[in-house]
């Protein structure tokens, strides 16, 4: 069985990885500060999986913490990296928070890669690094944009320090490291079961429990940020993808960095469903799958947001093996059903 090793584990998106990986037989391990993610969340995993996953509460910025922890599993095949502040919002009031973790913690983690010598490396990036593009669908090829927000620029220089660090092995004093970058659009929805799903602390920065927190009475109104965009109804367009998906692809992208021969320049891999949804489209798919009438208005424009991307997906489907699985209403139906047992228990 192999060891995987993820960081920011009891964070959305790494928590249904977990729950993936685990249901492929990967033994798992996660180190999560709890900055921005509940540990709550662990018991969930474990009552999907029946496998209780160790979370050690390190702060990537803690060098001698974490590579304690890296020396007692430096048995492992690999690491996915999530562990990151990921809202534009803050990341546009507070940038030199977002600096200072973002990338102190990456560099921390690589010296950790180095030292222990663990083979497979899985970056969580983002579409934000192609910025506003003129050209859609965006493929892989599709040049860096300028960076709408720090926490857009932070994935940028995310990815530049990894393909400086693969560059960097000679084949004498440094082994090598397998790299892959996924740049997700927008994951979204639960867990089917409805155990585990997004767990905002404090207001929600993402649409999709904005939506759920306000149907079910928690939030007054969903604000749509913008309606004179260049889109079908004026409203910011995205690519949103179900978690579960997104953590297949996690899944998938370990097995084939293990098949892969090493390389000097890391893979990269659109995670999208390749279709455009606006933001009021999915308001309406969550009214239809809930049978509820959201309250909602239309605001200004939010400083950091790009007006429209969706994905080229064809290269992950070719290479990983990957497909997706679910559609907008399968999002909205289990992001609501989460919600509802969020709040019940």
């Amino acid at each position: 069985m192999d060891k995987v090793i993820v960081t920011g584990g009891c964070g959305y998106i790494g928590a249904h990885t977990i729950v993936d990986l685990i249901s492929k037989d990967y033994y798992v391990i996660s180190i999560d500060d709890n900055s921005k993610s509940d540990p709550k969340i662990l018991e969930g995993i474990q009552q999907i999986t029946g496998k209780k996953v160790k979370n050690y509460q390190v702060d990537l910025k803690d060098k001698k913490a974490l590579f304690e922890v890296l020396n007692k599993h430096k048995d492992a095949m690999g690491i996915i990296h999530f562990a990151a502040y990921k809202s534009v919002p803050e990341s546009v009031e507070k940038p030199l928070k977002y600096y200072s973790n973002n990338l102190i913690g990456l560099t921390n983690l690589l010296e950790g890669v180095s030292k222990f010598e663990i083979p497979n490396f899985v970056f969580s990036s983002s579409c934000s690094v192609y910025g506003n593009v003129e050209k859609l669908p965006v493929s892989e090829d599709t040049p860096m944009g300028v960076a709408e927000s720090p926490y857009a620029r932070t994935k940028q220089m995310g990815e530049d320090i990894l393909r400086d660090y693969v560059k960097s092995f000679d084949g004498t004093n440094n082994k090598a490291v397998n790299v892959v970058l996924l740049r997700y659009f927008n994951p979204v929805g639960a867990h089917p079961s409805g155990i585990i799903g997004e767990i905002p602390l404090g207001v929600p920065n993402n649409l999709t429990p904005f939506i759920t927190q306000t149907a079910i009475g928690i939030r007054e109104k969903v604000t749509v940020f913008g309606n004179d965009y260049a889109t079908r109804d004026g409203s910011g367009l995205r690519d949103y993808i179900h978690v579960m998906d997104i953590a297949d692809a996690h899944t998938k992208a370990l097995q084939y960095l293990k098949e892969k021969p090493l390389t000097q320049n890391p893979e990269v891999f659109n995670l999208g469903t390749g279709n455009g949804v606006t933001v009021l489209e999915m308001i309406k798919a969550f009214e239809k799958v809930s049978g509820k009438s959201l309250n909602y208005v239309i605001g200004p424009r939010r400083p950091g947001d790009i007006e429209a991307i969706y994905a080229d997906n064809q290269k992950a489907i070719k290479e990983l093996g990957w497909k997706i699985q679910y559609n907008i209403d399968d999002m909205m139906e289990a992001a609501w059903k989460w919600e509802q047992k969020f709040r019940r228990g």
